[in-house]
Parts: structure tokens; C-alpha cells; sequence
């Protein structure tokens, strides 16, 4: 299978020779000896050509979709998402934008300025965590306010909210989370907000997500159909005979796959690429634990609360018995007492009408008490 991507792409080398270079470098040998069995025999699948590149390594899609370097496949991307010719005005700083934990669960996170002056995020994430849409709306608030500041600083006293221009927030999932799992014919998701009664205007947050596995499925043996569909197989087929596919339909993306094989060739770079992508699958693996514990944790709260909601009722329905019983054995007590001062005159009648009544009282009475 090596052969049949070194067809496309030469400058691919066999596993044989790229052991050859790691062995006798002691520092690559080294950190190749430090990963598992299973890790080694990925990295040098790929490598080799045994199985395709995977795109979303971080290292990867940020110098594929490089604003800078090569805007027009950015650009090409976002107009097929957006319905609209793109062009990128340039790209924005990123570093400081994440709230709380969210740069430990994102990958690639892309920011640029449009022609229109609207915002595009491109995010990656390798897990689907808890809470997407509540987490891209937070990151899409504060890129709206980081807009909103540094457009009113620029325009000073002649800003106006209409120079406000809308904000994009595009994820690819690689694995999605649950949720987009209950739409297994949909790999496209358009959120924008609208009013139940007709009204327009504009609210400028915008988000697309893109769960690459349920594409993946959806797609297995079926050829590409659109551009959109290119895009979408590049970033997620690992898969050779895909790949080929791909490039013989869209021959551009043969220069893309290039480009990451050169990478490929700098042994040094590509095992450091490759180790930094096993500690982000580590770090976001720990995350999704956690969310998962929390869970369990509020799941064991939940049955507590239950728990302690059907013991005090129960011990409201106790003291509420106890008190009834309390009255009964009182009843009783003063029935005897009516019974011995009857006995005493020699009323008869009165006395089995009494201890009818006493026997009625007291299975009750029994009846409580059991």
C-alpha cells in the first residue's frame, strides 16, 4: 500500500529507511523508543505511506490553512461554509482569547478579519466535549467584544454599532459528541439566532459545526460530490485509495498533501509534531475524564438528594403515626378508666357497650403499632 501513495507523492520514503535515520540518531531513537508499540507503528504508517497523514495534527492544518502563507485555501473553505465569496483581510491574534479551559480542549484555532470587517474563527477539536454549543458561545461573546473594543477605539467618536460586522465560529470535530450523533444524516450544523415572530435583525453570532465522523460514515464508499466534500474527506480520510480519489477528482489538493510530506521528510520535526500531538490526545483525554467523573458526581448528588427527600418524608409520615398512636393508647387508658367506675355501680349494658368500644379501639391501637 506504501507504493501506491509513493505513485503520487516520492519523495515518500519506506519504513526501512526511516528506521535507518531514527536508529542512528540517538536522539531520535530515543524519543521513538519512549512511545508505545502501537504509536511507533502509526508514526511510521503515515510516514511511510502506509496510511494517509493525519490533516488535523495540529502542526498540520495550522500550515495548511496559514492566512499568511497561503490564504486562498482558508479562503476557499470559508466561502463554501459561508454561501459567499471570502477573501481574508488578515489574520488576528488568538493567544489571549480563550476563557477559562478552553485551550486545553482546542486544537487549531485560526482567527481572521474578513474584506467585510466580520470575524472567522476555524477551530479543531480531536474529542467532543460536554457542552459545545455553550462553549462556542462563550468564545464567539468575547471575540464580538474584542471586535466591538477595536473597532470603537479606531473609529472614536464616529463609531457606530453598524460597524459592527458579524462573528463566525467554524468547529470541526474530529470525534463529535453525543448530541450530533441523534442527526447521523447531517454533518453540517448552521446556528444563527431568529425571532419567533418574524422580526429581523441582525445579532451578528453566527456558528457552523462540523462532525468529521459522521461524515466519514455517511460517505464510506460513496464517491465526492461538491467541493465542500473534498474539503471535508481531506481533513478526515486517512485511507489511501481516499486519498487518491480525492486528488484525482480535485488535483489542488495534491499540492496540500505535498506540502505536509515535506514535513514528513524532516525526521526531527515530524516526531516532535507527532509527540506534541500524543500529549494534546493525553491532556484532552484527562479533560473528558474529568467531565465524565463530574458526571458521575452529580448523578450520585442527584440520587442523594432523592434519598434524603424520601427519608424525611418518611419520618414526617412516622411522627405523624406516633402522635395518632399517642392518642389511641390516651383513648384507651380513659376507657379502662370508664369501664371500672361502671363495673363499680353495676351498670352491665354500659359495660359491653364499653368494651365493645375497647376492642375497636385497641385493633386499631395494634394495628398502628404494628
Amino acid at each position: 500500500m506504501a507504493n501506491y501513495l509513493q505513485q503520487y507523492f516520492p519523495m515518500i520514503r519506506t519504513k526501512e529507511d526511516i528506521l535507518a535515520e531514527i536508529e542512528g540518531k540517538r536522539k531520535l531513537s530515543g524519543r521513538f523508543h519512549s512511545w508505545s508499540l502501537a504509536q511507533r507503528e502509526e508514526f511510521l504508517n503515515f510516514c511511510a505511506g502506509v496510511k494517509g497523514v493525519k490533516v488535523l495534527y495540529d502542526s498540520f492544518s495550522k500550515e495548511i490553512l496559514n492566512p499568511e502563507k497561503a490564504p486562498e485555501r482558508l479562503e476557499d473553505l470559508l466561502s463554501l461554509l459561508l454561501k459567499k465569496n471570502v477573501r481574508i483581510l488578515c489574520a488576528l491574534p488568538n493567544d489571549s482569547t480563550r476563557i477559562a479551559d478552553e485551550n486545553t480542549l482546542v486544537v487549531t484555532d485560526i482567527v481572521v478579519e474578513l474584506e467585510d470587517g466580520s470575524i472567522a474563527n476555524v477551530e479543531v477539536q480531536k474529542i467532543g466535549y460536554k457542552f459545545p454549543g455553550e462553549r462556542s458561545a462563550c468564545y464567539s461573546a468575547d471575540m464580538l467584544l474584542r471586535q466591538y473594543k477595536r473597532v470603537r477605539d479606531a473609529k472614536k467618536k464616529g463609531f457606530s454599532y453598524e460597524d459592527i460586522k458579524s462573528v463566525y465560529t467554524i468547529v470541526l470535530f474530529e470525534k463529535s459528541a453525543a448530541p450530533f450523533h441523534l442527526f447521523p444524516d447531517t454533518y453540517v450544523h448552521y446556528f444563527e439566532q431568529c425571532s419567533d415572530s418574524g422580526l429581523k435583525l441582525e445579532l451578528l453570532q453566527k456558528y457552523i459545526f462540523i462532525p468529521l465522523d459522521i461524515f466519514k460514515k455517511k460517505r464510506y464508499n460513496k464517491t465526492i460530490k461538491n467541493r465542500l466534500e473534498a474539503w471535508l474527506t481531506f481533513f478526515s480520510e486517512d485511507d489511501p485509495e481516499q486519498i487518491v480519489e480525492l486528488i484525482e477528482v480535485y488535483p489542488e489538493f495534491k499540492f496540500i498533501y505535498e506540502d505536509i510530506y515535506r514535513i514528513c521528510c524532516n525526521m526531527e520535526e515530524v516526531m516532535g509534531i507527532f509527540s506534541e500531538e500524543l500529549r494534546i490526545l493525553d491532556r484532552n483525554t484527562v479533560q473528558l475524564m474529568i467531565d465524565e467523573m463530574q458526571d458521575e458526581v452529580n448523578a450520585l448528588s442527584a440520587e442523594r438528594n432523592t434519598l434524603s427527600a424520601e427519608r424525611d418524608t418518611l419520618s414526617a409520615e412516622r411522627d405523624t403515626l406516633s402522635a395518632e398512636c399517642d392518642t389511641l393508647h390516651a383513648e384507651l387508658v380513659r376507657i379502662n378508666q370508664l369501664n371500672r367506675k361502671l363495673a363499680e355501680q353495676g351498670r352491665t349494658e354500659d359495660i359491653m357497650k364499653a368494651a365493645s368500644d375497647v376492642a375497636c379501639r385497641k385493633k386499631l391501637y395494634d394495628e398502628f403499632v404494628i
